[in-house]
């Protein structure tokens, strides 16, 4: 299978060039990835290297129909693969339906992976647009944090995925104007306890995009609605959604036990989580961004046991409260800096992110990133470590 996989994309790149002349679009990059990293459980300091290629392809049938298809080869290596349990398992992405991926060699040293993490069918006539396949389905308004992005939720952190994870999914979207919709998504699983499916209806009113959706999720009713407009030039954004009550069962409760805590299944309520989020770009390209974000069934400490079963509730954290800031300008057209945190303010754990970008030659970019992680164990962030990412990429 992976071999005829390779011999298609071979051969799209030596005929892009009569391709592109007709229905057929293609592009993608390269880049290299650099990282350092020291976790408190490790003695030693982790040495990771990442070659990463991306094709981005498109053909069209017509003004109306078309078909995309995007893929991505990743080859790790460095003292990560044996350090950390699972590496292998840690680097695939979610495939939820069809398995789109393969893992090509695994051994002490390096592991080849690659993946389709978009291959769809779209129709598009008039007001009415229909999308089969792997795809983006992103309903969130917010940056940072998106409770009602039922499909495709991101995380801020997973900085050098910028296309972000797909989902296989029917999606049906009809445009009651140039700024209004009416829009219907369903994703199947093959554990049917899994399954998302949702409405969507999208207007424009006092110079502001609202959101309401309503559906299911992991067998849970969901409700809830969104925001984007502005005030005074700044922009203002924000979210909310409303869950049934989770079950009471709860396969980690033998856990929690041993440090004295109950699950966040255990409560009797619906759970609620919002989001409000800000930024504004001064004239002299000053950037501030703000963004909060409340779980009401979320943990006040120890929240670092409860990442998995948050993210098992579909919850973008175990935490009560999160809160975002970052802060970015140009120092030259081709020169950008930015710094944000995260912190949990209940058990002062956080994150602190600053980076450096640079645009060597037209569609060469160097990045520099690093990740440092703060606060006592068990809390959200506080067995994370620190990394120092070094990253150029070369778009084509």
């Amino acid at each position: 299978m992976f071999k005829l996989y390779t011999s298609f994309l071979f051969l799209l790149l030596i005929n892009s060039a009569a391709f592109a002349q007709n229905n057929f679009e293609i592009g993608g990059y390269a880049k290299y990835l650099f990282s350092t990293s020291k976790f408190p459980r490790l003695e030693e300091r982790l040495y990771d290297h990442i070659f990463h290629t991306r094709l981005n392809t498109k053909y069209f049938f017509d003004d109306s129909f078309s078909f995309t298809g995007e893929f991505r080869f990743r080859t790790f290596l460095g003292k990560s693969i044996h350090r950390i349990p699972n590496f292998s398992e840690l680097i695939k992405t979610n495939q939820p339906m069809l398995n789109m991926d393969w893992m090509i060699w695994e051994n002490q040293n390096s592991i080849g992976y690659a993946e389709t993490d978009r291959l769809y069918f779209d129709y598009n006539d008039n007001n009415f647009q229909l999308t089969l396949g792997r795809q983006r389905i992103a309903w969130g308004t917010s940056w940072v944090w998106n409770p009602t992005d039922l499909f495709n939720p991101l995380s801020v952190l997973d900085f050098d995925y910028e296309e972000l994870p797909g989902n296989d999914a029917f999606r049906i979207q009809y445009y009651t104007g140039a700024v209004s919709k009416i829009e219907f998504a369903i994703a199947p699983n093959r554990n049917k306890d899994k399954l998302t499916a949702a409405g969507l209806i999208s207007f424009n009113e006092f110079n502001y995009d609202f959101n309401f959706l309503a559906g299911i999720k992991n067998k849970k009713w969901i409700a809830g609605f969104s925001w984007v407009g502005d005030i005074a030039d700044a922009g203002f954004r924000g979210e909310m959604l409303l869950m049934q009550k989770p079950d009471k069962a709860n396969k980690y409760d033998f856990i929690y036990s041993a440090f004295n805590q109950s699950s966040l299944s255990s409560v009797n309520k619906m759970i609620l989580s919002f989001v409000l989020s800000g930024d504004y770009t001064f004239p002299n390209s000053f950037y501030i961004h703000t963004e909060i974000l409340y779980n009401n069934i979320g943990k006040k400490d120890k929240t670092g046991l409860f990442v998995q079963e948050a993210n098992d509730l579909g919850l973008l954290s175990a935490s009560r409260w999160s809160l975002f800031q970052e802060f970015s300008y140009n120092i030259s057209p081709l020169l950008r800096a930015s710094i944000f945190g995260i912190i949990n303010p209940d058990d002062k754990s956080n994150v602190l992110v600053p980076s450096i970008n640079y645009s060597i030659i037209t569609n060469l970019d160097l990045y520099l990133i690093a990740l440092i992680f703060n606060g006592d164990v068990l809390t959200q962030y506080g067995d994370n470590g620190t990394s120092v990412f070094a990253r150029i990429k070369y778009s084509f």
